[in-house]
């Protein structure tokens, strides 16, 4: 799926199923450290499930933009795959938002 610039202080990940979903977490936590300027999207719309190294990968995602001061918003993530958040109790460590757009448009808000 992809990485993308979405604008001057937004990432949009739209991440693809395992094995690539953990390639491209670790491409934008490589993005976040070298910009340190921006919050990032990563929507979900295309898993049906998250592996334990891919969660590692998101916290460390999270932990980068926590250490700059920006935010991780996950979009469009299906009940099964919440589940695991739930289960895992990271339910409330991310920001969950029902779509990419609405995710996209409450960082634009609030970014300015």
């Amino acid at each position: 799926m992809g990485i993308q610039n979405w604008s001057d202080n937004i990432i949009l990940v739209n991440l693809a199923q395992e094995p690539q979903l953990s390639e491209e977490l670790l491409a934008a936590t490589g993005m976040v450290n070298e910009r340190q300027d921006a919050d990032v999207v990563v929507d979900f719309a295309d898993v049906d499930i998250i592996t334990s190294s891919s969660i590692a990968k998101l916290l460390k995602l999270r932990k980068a933009l926590l250490d700059c001061s920006h935010r991780l918003v996950l979009s469009s993530v299906k009940r099964r795959t919440y589940n695991v958040f739930t289960v895992t109790g990271l339910d409330s460590v991310f920001e969950f938002v029902e779509d990419q757009f609405l995710a996209l448009a409450g960082l634009q808000l609030v970014g300015g």
